[in-house]
């Protein structure tokens, strides 16, 4: 049989939530729409571009700096730092606010610290340190996070630039600045792209972050729409354009690409090794890359560390705390196997048919840059639609009703996570196919293999070690997910990231860092996995 149709159904399934949301918006909200469009839409709007502004700001500046400086530079602690510098991409946006609500609260731990310094009296009663409770807080914490996206795409661009095209810009009297400006940046500018569009598409993302820390953006005004105003056709039209704010980043993205690719180490030449910076200019380098690692991963994860410590010693776990991570487990291990099934088939039929396959290949994987929020608002209208025909249908064959049968269920949470994460499954196992020659194909198809044979005797075990790396990914990222999970779990049923939304919301600060420290601990394998692709120049 074909892989084609099953690859499409899986296509179509993942786009009908956006199908949903277009219907539900075309049907208007009557007075509501002016209300919405008067007072509610240009805050949002306006709060989200200055988000997403200081985000990019942030998370560029400081993925660029540190990108260059472990891959072109030699300083001390850096082989250390150049796979510590991921480690704040283990920390989802909603704990990092969550904690620094904490550390930077006047009568937090920063400010007893400074208490116990400063002779008494001399601090103010709001305290020295920033309060985090606002737009620039909001953007700078969230960059602190997302910056390994541009880290980690640049990294890998500075790797392949010759050390000779360096040394002939010093040679001409550049200075480093003007290298990384002149040389550096420009060659690099497509993984510079890639990486802070990444970034910014999840801080669209966000609604804990943005709840936390009191910024109403487009994606909490969803959930305000939906929730206090009852209007799902509102609460609809925002979401579509939440989704246009997505679109054009991911236009511009590639429109600023253009026809810009990257060199190829061949034309480049063998990079040289990095010069060493001594001195003062080599301690400036080991703290330009350690602060970041500090601020976005250090502080807030010593935090929950301690918090859940103190926790722990005085009351015990929290109540309901294994259920809840069962509840986790159990979603993100279905959603696991769900993603790696739909990611297979599609890459196989990519493999198989590159034209139409490709095509669904690509359809597939728009879920990643659609904010969760969005695909969990636009599958409970799906669901919940369908619900109420199947309950109807009961009712009038079998006398009885049988009520919220889809949208209540697990289900409709795997299948926000199949529609939010295909990509990663689905452009991971296409790249590894790239490495499995088609003369291998032709053979099998000699034998008189069929395509489930060809899949399963030759494909899946040269596919392997993608299937690890991108079930690790797809693991961690379903563990963590919060819009689409909060949207969609079924009654009474708690994960650890919505269990740690709730304490959040009560002030419950202890058991919540317990939640959040699980979370940040199955996010830091993949960081280390990513961590052991080498710096030029370490053993």
């Amino acid at each position: 049989m074909s892989p084609l149709p099953i690859a499409g159904g899986i296509a179509l399934l993942t786009l009908l939530p956006l199908a949903m949301l277009a219907w539900t918006a075309a049907k208007g909200t009557g007075p509501l729409w002016g209300h919405l469009a008067q007072y509610v839409l240009p805050q949002a709007a306006w709060n989200t571009a200055l988000l997403l502004a200081g985000v990019g700001v942030v998370s560029a500046g400081i993925g660029t700096v540190c990108a260059w400086l472990v891959t072109l530079r030699d300083f001390p602690l850096r082989r250390l730092l150049s796979w510590a510098l991921l480690l704040p991409m283990a920390v989802p946006t909603y704990i990092v606010a969550y904690a620094y609500l904490d550390l930077l609260h006047p009568l937090g731990p920063l400010h007893g610290a400074l208490r116990a310094l400063l002779p008494a009296g001399t601090l103010p009663p709001g305290g020295l340190l920033p309060d985090p409770r606002s737009l620039l807080g909001c953007a700078v914490l969230l960059g602190l996070v997302l910056y390994p996206y541009v880290y980690l795409n640049l990294r890998a661009a500075f790797t392949l630039q010759s050390g000779e095209l360096l040394a002939v810009g010093r040679s001409l009297g550049g200075s480093e600045w003007q290298l990384l400006r002149l040389v550096s940046l420009p060659l690099a500018r497509p993984a510079l792209g890639v990486g802070l569009s990444l970034a910014l598409l999840e801080a669209l993302n966000d609604i804990g972050a943005a709840e936390y820390l009191g910024v109403q953006t487009l994606t909490l005004a969803i959930s305000t729409t939906w929730v206090t105003r009852s209007s799902a056709p509102g609460a609809a039209q925002i979401a579509l354009v939440l989704l246009g704010v997505a679109a054009l980043l991911i236009w511009l993205e590639r429109r600023g690409r253009g026809e810009a690719e990257a060199l190829a180490p061949e034309e480049l030449g063998e990079p040289g090794p990095p010069p060493r910076l001594r001195g003062a200019f080599g301690l400036a380098a080991t703290l330009a890359c350690a602060l970041p690692v500090v601020l976005g991963f250090l502080l807030p994860g010593g935090y929950l560390l301690h918090a859940a410590a103190t926790r722990l010693s005085e009351t015990g776990l929290p109540e309901g705390l294994w259920r809840v991570l069962g509840n986790s487990l159990a979603f993100a291990g279905g959603a696991t196997a769900l993603l790696l099934s739909g990611g297979v088939l599609l890459a196989y039929a990519a493999r198989r048919n590159p034209g139409r396959g490709g095509a669904m290949l690509g359809l597939a994987g728009l879920g990643y840059g659609i904010p969760g929020t969005v695909i969990g608002f636009g599958l409970l209208l799906l669901l919940g639609r369908l619900d109420n025909a199947l309950d109807g249908l009961a009712r009038q064959w079998l006398g009885l009703g049988i009520g919220l049968l889809l949208s209540a269920s697990g289900a409709a949470v795997l299948l926000a996570y199949l529609s939010r994460f295909l990509a990663i499954p689905a452009q991971g196992l296409a790249a590894g196919y790239g490495h499995i020659p088609r003369v291998l194909d032709d053979a099998a198809t000699l034998d008189g293999a069929s395509s489930a044979q060809m899949l399963r005797h030759v494909h899946l075990p040269m596919l392997t070690p993608a299937l690890r790396a991108v079930g690790l990914l797809c693991f961690v990222d379903a563990m963590k997910e919060l819009p689409a999970t909060l949207l969609l779990r079924p009654l009474n049923v708690e994960t650890l990231a919505t269990a740690l939304h709730g304490e959040a919301a009560r002030g419950s600060y202890e058991d919540g860092a317990v939640f959040a420290l699980v979370i940040v601990a199955v996010g830091v394998l993949p960081m280390l996995l990513l961590g052991r692709a080498k710096a030029p120049g370490t053993a």
